[in-house]
């Protein structure tokens, strides 16, 4: 690999994103499109709140690490968009109520005893990355919110306009993500694009978005799998 330009390695950023993000799913085209049933939405939130409930964890073994006061005020702000700043604030709050909408016992849900297997270790494998790959590439890894303001767009549209059982209120969390996303992804862009200045930072780079959006693809696979075509795993929630 030779060396590419910041111009050129965001180029090819996109280019992964335009690929691989899990926009392009089969499963999230249903969801989108009105093709699920409502156990199946329930299904994906439940599973999903498991990757919502531990971007905090992820987001603190990086803050750990980073070298400076401003760094770490930076990502702190993360941390803070999920966890709230006082009880029953920020993004994991908002996808409890996303939970509780679709008929789901809270309980239940922060259990995690219905997760999919490939759900719990997807996500353990994407805070594992964050903890132990550079910071380089731990911040690269975030770089699929470059993406999210589209596919939050097409979800709130779809589901609002296909399922009877959701509302604006159950889909709060995906609001402040608008905002939220372009701010984050907008830092680790410019973060990249300024710190990966050889090719084999910028390949580590590379790969990084590659192992993220197939984080977020097995997620689904795992849902249209159990879902979709009926095979729901021992122990998984059953509908």
């Amino acid at each position: 690999m030779t060396l590419l330009t910041p111009d050129q390695l965001e180029a090819q950023l996109r280019q992964i994103g335009a690929e691989r993000y899990h926009n392009r799913h089969p499963f999230h085209r249903k969801l989108h499109d009105g093709k699920l049933d409502k156990a199946q939405v329930q299904a994906w939130a439940l599973n999903r709140y498991y990757y919502q409930a531990r971007i905090p964890a992820k987001d603190a073994t990086l803050l750990a690490r980073l070298p400076t006061a401003e760094l770490r005020r930076e990502w702190r702000r993360r941390i803070e968009d999920h966890d709230g700043t006082e009880p029953g604030t920020g993004g994991v709050a908002r996808w409890l109520m996303l939970t509780d909408g679709l008929g789901l016992d809270r309980d239940y849900v922060e259990s995690l005893e219905g997760l999919l297997p490939a759900t719990r270790f997807s996500v353990d494998a994407y805070v594992n990355f964050v903890r132990d790959q550079s910071i380089l590439a731990a911040i690269a890894s975030s770089l699929t919110e470059l993406f999210s303001p589209t596919i939050i767009s097409e979800r709130v549209s779809g589901m609002l306009r296909h399922y009877d059982f959701v509302s604006e209120k159950t889909l709060a969390y995906f609001t402040p993500r608008l905002t939220q996303a372009p701010r984050d992804s907008d830092f680790a862009l410019a973060y990249v694009r300024e710190n990966a200045r050889t090719p084999e930072q910028q390949k580590e780079v590379l790969g990084a978005l590659e192992f993220k959006c197939s984080v977020l693809w097995t997620m689904l696979d795992a849902l249209d799998y159990a879902y979709v075509k009926g095979h729901i795993p021992p122990g998984a929630f059953v509908p």
